[in-house]
């Protein structure tokens, strides 16, 4: 670990933390929530001791990357012209591009935008979520989940970081990090956090350590600018209008476990498994189910994950 390299780039209006390590053709890891650069700190060593340039940044919002203060500096249009002047900065006109949770969302918006500077593209846990022109995404998961559904819970600025300052951070971390519940997430306002299990203990793959690395920089940075993602859904889902239909026109691995509460939303398995997925991404080269695993795949199965990019991107 002590051979990743740090370093602070300004792009698009911020000053962006960026973990590196190696030499070769580049890889650029997008990290989701709650998680950090640390998330791929893994795959870091695993592909730069494979000939490629690994790249992870704090995305907006966190870590040690700046948090604008405005809700609506959260929006797709950012977050990957946060990449693309990265990119720029260190000079890479094109990148494999690796992403999980928030980050695959990212990495989709991200091919959309700019195929031009994606080779392939490795993605876990959430597939492409086509635009439904007819039906705001809140509206459709309040309709499908509830209003206690954890991304409806996240809307209303201020309330739910009131909730995560009641807890230690670090206890924090371990509920998401270790939740292993195959089902949409809910965090009811009567009983709140504590509908997410404390772990009885850490599993192999998570350090005390690990955890406490999270919480000490979700400690400084709060959870505000992570959870602005969540806010701009509906403002994304706007701004997204011309590219309604438009196709992911670039090579695709997908990546998830089968205990991931995204693949065991309502319809998912159908989407991803019955040509709905393929329809929207066509040059879809694999699906990869991974059993036992839930949905921090890139920690919880790292060396396995490391060689599914490895082998995916190595041949082009």
């Amino acid at each position: 670990m002590e051979k990743i390299e740090h370093t602070t780039v300004a792009t698009n209006g911020i000053n962006m933390h960026v973990a590196s390590i190696g030499t070769g053709p580049a890889v650029l890891f997008i990290h989701g929530f709650p998680e950090l650069w640390y998330s791929w700190r893994n795959q870091l060593l695993y592909l730069s001791s494979r000939g490629y340039r690994a790249i992870a940044p704090d995305l907006r919002g966190y870590g040690d990357t700046d948090a604008p203060p405005s809700v609506t500096s959260y929006t797709a249009l950012h977050l990957v012209g946060d990449l693309i002047g990265l990119l720029d900065k260190l000079g890479i006109h094109q990148v494999f591009l690796v992403g999980h949770d928030w980050g695959a969302l990212i990495a989709w918006y991200f091919c959309l935008f700019r195929p031009d500077r994606v080779k392939a593209l490795v993605n876990m846990s959430v597939p492409f979520p086509p635009r439904n022109p007819a039906v705001r995404p809140l509206n459709n998961f309040r309709a499908f989940y509830g209003d206690d559904y954890y991304i409806c819970r996240f809307q209303e600025p201020g309330e739910i970081e009131e909730e995560f300052d009641q807890i230690d951070t670090a206890r924090l971390m371990k509920k998401f990090l270790c939740l292993r519940i195959p089902k949409p997430l809910c965090i009811p306002k009567d009983t709140g956090l504590s509908t997410l299990p404390d772990p009885s203990a850490l599993p192999a793959w998570l350090s005390e350590e690990d955890v406490n690395y999270y919480a000490s920089k979700f400690s400084q940075k709060g959870f505000t600018g992570p959870v602005n993602y969540y806010r701009c859904w509906d403002l994304n889902w706007e701004l997204m209008a011309p590219w309604t239909g438009v196709q992911i026109k670039v090579p695709v691995k997908f990546i998830v476990g089968d205990q991931d509460l995204v693949y065991n939303n309502k319809g998912m398995k159908e989407y991803i498994h019955n040509g709905g997925f393929k329809k929207y991404v066509p040059y879809l080269q694999d699906i990869v189910v991974m059993e036992g695993v839930a949905h921090f795949i890139n920690q919880e199965k790292a060396e396995e994950v490391g060689a599914h990019i490895y082998e995916f991107i190595k041949k082009f």
